[in-house]
């Protein structure tokens, strides 16, 4: 009576299980008890053994027919311990998907289309701009395909050949240990094939550079670090690879006498302490022109008045910004003896001593010490 376990039981699985669950037990099994992951751990090495020689019999239909009849006998002498691992029927198909799932990578072969690099520009606007939008031009310098050899970096097709190494594949196949592994062909770069006679203009390189103007339209509401993305005005790919993306980045001039805050437009205005005292009428700068606007009497100084929809229009169409002015107290440094002798004569009236400071304040503070 042999003692060799069950091939069900080394690979956990049922007797009617599927083949594609065999297939996912031992990919399981051997991940974990690989030689190159278990370091020497001579157990893990013959459970491995024991798992292969498992799945040798249950991949292939006729020997597991043969093995759910006759056992580990194997009537008819048609089973050979698989130690070797070499020509094991149905293991070799097993190889890349093993490789992808112990080394993270799956295989790669022959030429591949690649995407062309994305390209940044910076492009700096006026304040006035920012707010509502424009249409304009660039330079961009970019790799672009050769036109010549329509980026195939030879003079004519017939001017290229099949990599002798590689055989047209881009790829050299190779041992190590247990596994079949790939590697980029060093002799074409991977690229399968030979220029023998190179493009006089692009000299083999397939791209060349070339400087191109391109039309930008600006919306109305970017903010400074917008970024505007025009598809496919990038570098152009290699092996028929789509083109990047180019990426316009805002910067805006700062404006002397306006802020930005969100949509919000703010700006700071100088009035005399009579103006914001009797109250008064001025011509306001906006975006859009002067407009006036009405100072309450008694405005006090840092006080923030509104005027509606003259600020920047939202990005997104969500309507439009304020504009919001700020009120600036201006104190006279120097008075004549007139104006020093009427400001005396109102605190007089007004019962204020000039010396004590405001009484209402300093009621305040006393109460809160």
């Amino acid at each position: 009576m042999s003692s060799k376990r069950d091939y069900y039981e080394v690979l956990g699985v049922g007797r009617d299980a599927a083949g594609e669950d065999i297939k996912k037990a031992y990919r399981r099994l051997a991940i974990r008890h690989h030689p190159d992951k278990t370091q020497g751990d001579k157990e893990s090495e013959e459970k491995f053994k024991e798992i292969n020689e498992a799945y040798e019999i249950l991949s292939d239909p006729e020997k597991r027919k043969k093995y759910d009849t006759f056992g580990h006998g194997m009537a008819g002498g048609g089973f050979r311990g698989a130690e070797g691992f070499g020509g094991v029927g149905g293991f070799g198909d097993i190889f890349e998907d093993i490789f992808e799932d112990f080394f993270g990578a799956g295989t790669r072969r022959g030429r591949h289309a690649q995407k062309g690099a994305d390209l940044r520009y910076n492009l700096e606007i006026s304040f006035e701009e920012a707010a509502f939008g424009l249409d304009t031009k660039i330079n961009i310098p970019r790799m672009e395909a050769c036109a010549a050899c329509n980026g195939t970096g030879a003079k004519s097709s017939t001017k290229q050949s099949v990599c002798p190494t590689c055989k047209g594949t881009g790829q050299i196949r190779f041992q190590q240990g247990f596994f079949t592994l790939t590697r980029t062909c060093s002799h074409c770069n991977g690229e399968g094939r030979l220029i023998t006679d190179p493009c006089g203009k692009c000299h083999g390189r397939k791209r060349i550079q070339k400087e191109r103007t391109l039309s930008v339209k600006v919306p109305p509401g970017v903010e400074a670090g917008s970024r505007l993305r025009l598809t496919g005005e990038g570098e152009a790919g290699t092996e028929g690879g789509p083109p990047g993306d180019l990426y316009i980045v805002i910067t805006v001039r700062e404006h002397p006498f306006f802020v930005r805050e969100g949509n919000d437009v703010i700006c700071s205005i100088p009035l005399s302490f009579v103006q914001v005292a009797l109250g008064s009428k001025m011509e306001v700068p906006t975006l859009r022109g002067n407009v006036s606007l009405n100072i309450p009497p008694g405005t006090q100084p840092g006080s923030m008045l509104r005027i509606k929809g003259k600020g920047i229009p939202d990005l997104r169409g969500y309507g439009t910004g304020d504009q919001i002015v700020q009120i600036d107290v201006q104190i006279p440094k120097k008075l004549t003896p007139k104006q020093k002798e009427l400001l005396e004569e109102y605190a007089k009236i007004s019962g204020e001593d000039i010396n004590a400071g405001s009484g209402s304040f300093f009621r305040k503070v006393k109460d809160i010490f």
